[in-house]
């Protein structure tokens, strides 16, 4: 049975790091992108992240330099390093599978998300 199963969420405090996990299970992770995205109250889905199979990861604007993607694939897991978190990174945030992180990729799976509240 396919799974992506996220993790790591929680409450911060604004500056503070979080460390987010998606663990796989159920395909060939190695061949395949993950994608980090997010979802705030009231906005639309945001992308985040996308980690290709090959280890090289892509970030959106606002998470550039603060955010880092990583991945095991001994461990099937991709991880998010988020470090400097700003109240305006409140939100819920999905892992999903891809075939690659190009414009335009389809993602096939998601996981159920784990909420991430930046407050002091």
């Amino acid at each position: 049975q396919l799974q992506l199963v996220e993790s790591g969420g929680g409450l911060v405090q604004p500056g503070g790091s979080l460390r987010l996990s998606c663990a796989a299970s159920g395909f060939t992770f190695e061949s395949y992108a993950i994608g980090w995205f997010r979802q705030a109250p009231g906005k639309e889905r945001e992308g985040v992240s996308c980690i290709a199979s090959s280890g090289s990861a892509v970030y959106g604007d606002s998470m550039r330099g603060r955010f880092t993607a990583s991945r095991d694939n001994v461990k099937n897991t991709v991880y998010l390093q988020m470090n400097s978190l700003k109240p305006e990174d409140t939100a819920v945030y999905y892992c999903a599978r891809a075939k690659g992180c190009f414009s335009g990729a389809e993602y096939d799976y998601w996981g159920q998300g784990t909420q991430v509240t930046v407050s002091s």
